[in-house]
């Protein structure tokens, strides 16, 4: 894990990659409660054999499960210091590419592709690109924005 000190350490950053996260096991039963938890039960991530007739081979991850592991692997990837406050500002863009198998692992590389100065701080945009093991095309790919204040 890469320790950043400070907004300033950061802007410095933009153009590089800042690192890539852990293996994620992506299982039936986070997909379950990740339906649970947005009653989202749509046949395709919650049965199997729904999932199998759809063409999947079996369940996949909803698309928003896979976007919500962003924070947890930039929490992998790099600890700010030495600023007052850091928030999720919201997407820019983002895209689901290829269906997540229940079963499959997943993992996030962090591009940091852009910096602007915000009133107390400076809004980062943080390209984040979703890997699923042994597949070509990612499973997402999304432009976080996250602000960091001085």
């Amino acid at each position: 894990m890469r320790t950043i000190t400070g907004v300033a350490e950061l802007r410095a950053l933009v153009g590089t990659e800042l690192g890539t996260s852990a293996w994620h096991e992506v299982t039936q039963a986070r997909i379950d409660a990740f339906a649970a938890a947005t009653d989202d039960f749509e046949d395709i991530h919650v049965d199997p054999a729904h999932g199998t007739e759809a063409g999947f081979g079996g369940t996949i991850a909803h698309g928003l499960y896979t976007l919500s592991l962003g924070p947890k692997f930039l929490y992998e990837i790099y600890t700010m210091r030495g600023n007052s406050l850091g928030l999720n500002y919201g997407f820019e863009r983002v895209r689901f590419l290829a269906p997540m198998p229940a079963g499959a692992r997943i993992r996030m590389v962090a591009h940091l592709t852009e910096a602007k100065p915000i009133t107390g701080g400076t809004r980062f945009t943080l390209t984040q690109t979703f890997e699923i093991e042994g597949h070509a095309k990612p499973a997402c790919v999304a432009e976080a924005v996250i602000a960091y204040f001085d």
